[in-house]
């Protein structure tokens, strides 16, 4: 970065940048990020954009997407998911192979690759900046670190789900002695065998341990010094081992990756081959290649719809992940690519998301919460009455399914087989319901009052994006006509969150994408044991918790598929969420970008992807 520049260097910066008349004639915030060779070839280069922004690359201290999209191509876990294998499989990354299980899927061992070293820093300074080797003494500090009273981190209580040994006595003793925590303080769970073998001890059987070890994103691998050196800076300063490095970053504007120039060797191979034609396709372009491909991704952060939109149209982005819905009729109408993109060589990729779109009920707020008749019968009437085909044709533009429960599809414990009231929509039913149960217009006015007499209205966090702002009218036209007022509290979507955790809220509506392979993250939404965290309903209900710490302890197969459907039916039966539907997402790419394949669950997908076409 302090190496005096050529001339071509300096230009392809600026070209880079967005300066300039290039820059000038791209949508703000994209920069055109097209260096280019003297041949007039693009660098390898994926220009890309997130709707919204980043919060920091400290994966212990980020929960936002698009922070974690990040964070998952610097950092790397122990395991990763195939890029091309469907429905999913899982490889070694920084492991040297699957783990040792024993005691009943109590006890993990886990040996690691040698010869992973850390992307060079100043914090190494015992080694003049050149990144040191990774050893599982790193693993244990990373994993410690989560449990920091003072980090507060959002990932913590997901990963105390694991039941590891020690770790939850080590923060309580932090919070008890109000100190520090001590990463040197032994903890039983969590041990290195020696140099290169990770041994996990675990209160209770854990058949599914290993997803947990498959998320660079949250539980990527960290240096100590890197952290004590940059301390309350960490979230600007992220040295991991993975394919790409942090090359400059501008808050809520713009972030540069580049290649990691001291990434290990690494080819791509796929173990077994791909079933389907479209991974063997992949999988024929991308075998043998060292990763990562590209040598540089370079994010703009576009908030608004219509510029992201456009940007992708005038060939500023090289893709375009999920068409916004008031596009689809122009990008594919009927589901198939329209003729004029189909004509310019952009492809389409259209697939099922392992999504779940909900609105969320505050379980502890005395109008819309609790399990008492008239509660459930005011939250099954606001479910009766909302026309979720409406919302698939009309918001979402056909590009959706109705959800029946709370799983999502691609995972394991969804059923698609599955029929539940979740979906009816009857209004003549909404109001006998809200009038049996004694929500009633007591004075004439049009309102309906509370069972006890007194007026309510029901409010509702929302943000103001063009498909929540359609929705909301959905909504309000459904309230409108069985005599329930409402009041739209708009604020942008992270303050909403910080709302519904701390349980300051009656109603939201929000969407969550699977992280791993497996339905139990989804039941966690209403297990009682996680409100604050993943359970944004505050739900507690002894019956749906006894169903969910079976199924954890399980293995997959037919006895847990049947838990399943009955932790399902037991959460629309008392409705702490409104389920509304799965999306299909449409993703756009521009001609030579190869190797795309939109992920499962897993965000580590950039360095199989490349950019090769003339520009």
């Amino acid at each position: 970065m302090h190496d005096a520049l050529s001339r071509r260097d300096w230009l392809n910066r600026q070209l880079a940048g967005g300066t300039g008349l290039l820059g000038a004639l791209a949508w703000p915030g994209t920069g055109t990020a097209a260096a280019l060779h003297p041949s007039g070839q693009r660098e390898h280069v994926l220009r890309y954009a997130f709707p919204t922004a980043e919060t920091g690359f400290d994966p212990a201290q980020i929960s936002d997407i698009y922070s974690r999209t990040v964070t998952a191509n610097l950092f790397e876990a122990l395991y990763e998911y195939d890029h091309l294998a469907r429905p999913f499989l899982l490889r070694p990354c920084l492991a040297e192979a699957m783990p040792e299980m024993a005691d009943g899927h109590t006890r993990y061992t886990i040996r690691l690759r040698r010869g992973v070293h850390f992307q060079d820093d100043a914090a190494f300074a015992a080694t003049g900046g050149k990144g040191r080797e990774v050893t599982a003494e790193d693993w244990i500090y990373t994993f410690k670190r989560l449990y920091d009273p003072a980090l507060k981190s959002p990932s913590q209580p997901n990963f105390e789900e694991l039941g590891i040994i020690g770790l939850r006595e080590l923060r309580d003793a932090a919070i008890r002695d109000k100190r520090a925590l001590d990463p040197d303080a032994p903890v039983p769970g969590l041990v290195a065998l020696d140099r290169y073998t990770l041994q996990f001890r675990l209160r209770e059987p854990r058949p599914r341990f290993i997803y947990s070890m498959a998320a660079p994103d949250i539980w990527g691998v960290m240096a100590r010094e890197v952290v004590e050196r940059y301390g309350d800076k960490i979230m600007e300063h992220p040295v991991g081992t993975g394919p790409f490095r942090l090359a400059s970053w501008r808050r809520s504007s713009q972030i540069v990756l580049e290649r990691n120039p001291t990434y290990r060797e690494v080819v791509y191979d796929a173990r077994p081959a791909p079933d389907d034609a479209e991974g063997q396709a992949l999988l024929a372009r991308l075998k043998g290649r060292r990763l990562p491909l590209l040598e540089r991704i370079d994010i703009a952060i576009i908030e608004e719809s219509q510029p992201r939109w456009l940007a992708f149209l005038a060939g500023e982005q090289d893709l375009l992940q999920i068409v916004p819905p008031e596009f689809i009729a122009q990008a594919i109408p009927g589901g198939q690519l329209a003729p004029h993109l189909a004509k310019r060589g952009i492809e389409a990729r259209r697939v099922p998301a392992a999504d779940v779109y909900y609105q969320v009920f505050n379980m502890e707020h005395p109008v819309v919460g609790g399990l008492a008749p008239e509660r459930v019968a005011l939250r099954r009437a606001i479910a009766l009455g909302y026309d979720i085909d409406r919302e698939i044709a009309l918001v979402r533009r056909g590009e959706a399914i109705a959800a029946q429960g709370m799983t999502v599809p691609g995972t394991f414990g969804y059923d698609a087989t599955l029929r539940t009231p979740a979906t009816g929509h009857d209004l003549s039913r909404a109001r006998a319901l809200l009038d049996l149960y004694g929500w009633r217009d007591r004075d004439g006015d049009g309102w309906r009052e509370q069972p006890d007499g007194q007026p309510f209205t029901l409010e509702m966090l929302s943000q103001s994006d063009q498909t929540t702002r359609a929705m909301d009218e959905l909504l309000k036209k459904t309230l409108d006509a069985l005599g329930i007022r409402l009041e739209l509290k708009i604020g942008q979507w992270a303050e909403n969150l910080k709302a519904a955790r701390t349980g300051r809220f009656m109603m939201w509506r929000v969407g969550s994408s699977a992280s791993t392979p497996d339905g139990q993250s989804a039941l966690e939404r209403a297990y009682g044991g996680s409100i604050g965290k993943a359970n944004l309903s505050r739900m507690k209900l002894p019956a749906f918790d006894a169903l969910y710490e079976r199924l954890q302890g399980l293995p997959d197969g037919p006895e847990r598929q049947a838990l399943f459907r009955e932790a399902n039916k037991l959460a629309v039966a008392y409705m702490p969420y409104r389920m509304t539907v799965h999306r299909i997402l449409c993703d756009l790419a521009q001609p030579g970008v190869v190797g795309y394949r939109r992920p499962v669950c897993w965000l580590d997908w950039w360095k199989h992807v490349d950019v090769s076409r003339s520009a």
